[in-house]
């Protein structure tokens, strides 16, 4: 949830502002010399609204309109093409997700939404705080992308450009273009149609560059970072199960869980998300340290049916589960990291017949949704982990990237790539929602210049 010292300083800091604004534009010795300050800097403000307006750009902007008037006509064309079929696309999109959101809301026990292409972001809420960063640096990037395209395209129209801006809204930031709005309406409708679909244009051409990127950044890296050899621990978090001596540290490169191999991060997620979804892998030991590592022990259920044979206080020990020819459901209180280490991974007893040696197959018995994982990091001794596989998910960052000399930064990578993920989400959800045909919208002005076409 969003800390309430934080609402607190938003709530009463636009509260302040406002306050300031009211009681200046009041006074009748300051309000002159305050709104003109106002007007010389660009500067207006309104309740939970504040916006700058410049012309300083404006030298840029008609650069940008004037450069290769052939190349600028064929891309805002394609742009209008483009648009033209966002509108409808935007239109579907939105209509699924609608039906979805019925679907949850008439279903007596809804499932996870992350099917959703489009959910509403609240930071705080379903956005973590320690990626506002990046959350609110791609808003006002796709926002000031999307503003630059119909500022271009407006001028190779020649339509008057009368300045660029940015505004604040609540604490979301945006961009904005001023146009001459006569001007604007004497042009024919394709030329505003070029004009209009320059935004969401713009923001999926962003979204595409993001995505080439994200896509190409192991070669982009490449002289500075190799992949390939495991995933390389970023932080792990003070109430993580994995943080411990004997645990995972930033910097050791995990190679494999269980039996699933490590390459990347991608695998990491994949093999904790089978780990999770299959039953409990077992290990093969031989009848002779079998018998010579257990020891008697009582043998109980708990409340969900799962059988307990260890003593609830010890860290070591492990209730193991295990058949011969003669029972089904035997049981022995083993220490966990000698059963583990070397030892062969198995489903079945005839996993672990090799060599003629009598083994069995045991399986931790442990409480449901609860998994046994061994963690291979070498060098170092092997990291058992006991709990919900989600648990490991959620508290360790890792990163595909290894340094190939150490004084380079091991999170560079990484906010390189979460970055590129927010630009791609956050440009391509502007430009669907700029294409719905909506007053206000880009596609309700471009639905007008096709009527009037």
């Amino acid at each position: 949830m969003i800390p309430i010292p934080v609402v607190v300083c938003v709530l009463g800091g636009w509260c302040a502002i406002y306050l300031a604004d009211t009681m200046l534009k009041s006074s009748s010795s300051l309000k002159a010399s305050y709104e003109d300050w106002l007007l010389t800097y660009g500067l207006s403000i309104s309740p939970f609204h504040m916006r700058w307006q410049t012309a300083l750009f404006n030298r840029q902007f008609y650069n940008w309109g004037r450069w290769k008037p052939r190349f600028l006509y064929l891309w805002f064309s394609m742009g209008m093409v483009f648009g033209i079929v966002a509108m409808f696309g935007s239109v579907i999109l939105l209509g699924k997700t609608l039906m979805q959101t019925l679907t949850q809301m008439l279903t007596e026990a809804p499932k996870a939404q992350n099917d959703r292409m489009l959910q509403v972001v609240v930071p705080g809420v379903n956005l973590p705080v320690s990626q506002l960063t990046y959350f609110f640096s791609a808003i006002l990037i796709s926002g000031v992308i999307h503003e630059v395209g119909h500022g271009v395209a407006a001028i190779r129209e020649q339509v008057r450009f009368n300045g660029f801006g940015i505004f604040i809204f609540i604490v979301y930031p945006g961009a904005f273009v001023d146009l001459f709005t006569t001007h604007l309406q004497l042009i024919s409708p394709v030329q505003q149609l070029r004009i209009f679909c320059a935004g969401v244009w713009h923001n999926f051409v962003l979204g595409v560059a993001s995505f080439l990127v994200l896509f190409l950044l192991p070669a982009i890296l490449f002289p500075f970072y190799y992949t390939g050899v495991g995933a390389l621990v970023t932080e792990v978090t003070e109430d993580s199960p994995a943080n411990g001596p004997r645990g995972l540290f930033v910097g050791d490169i995990v190679t494999s869980l269980q039996d699933c191999p490590i390459h990347t991060v991608e695998d990491w997620n994949s093999c904790l998300g089978d780990i999770s979804q299959k039953s409990q892998i077992g290990y093969c030991i031989n009848t002779a340290t079998l018998q010579q590592l257990s020891f008697p022990a009582r043998v109980y259920r708990r409340l969900d049916g799962t059988v307990e044979c260890c003593s609830n206080n010890s860290l070591t020990d492990i209730c193991f589960s295990y058949s011969n020819s003669l029972d089904s459901h035997l049981y022995a209180c083993l220490p966990a990291r000698k059963v583990i280490e070397a030892s062969k991974v198995c489903r079945t007893n005839m996993d672990c017949q090799k060599d003629f040696v009598p083994s069995f197959c045991v399986t931790p018995s442990l409480e449901n949704q609860t998994r046994l994982i061994r963690v291979k990091h070498p060098p170092h001794i092997d990291m058992l982990f006991v709990g919900h596989p989600m648990h490991l998910q959620y508290t360790v960052s890792l990163s595909s990237f290894v340094p190939r000399h150490n004084f380079l930064s091991i999170d560079l990578p990484v906010v390189i790539e979460t970055f590129c993920k927010y630009l791609i989400s956050l440009s391509g959800a502007l430009a669907v929602i700029n294409a719905v045909p909506c007053f206000a919208l880009d596609a309700g002005q471009m639905t007008g210049s096709i009527l009037r076409m």
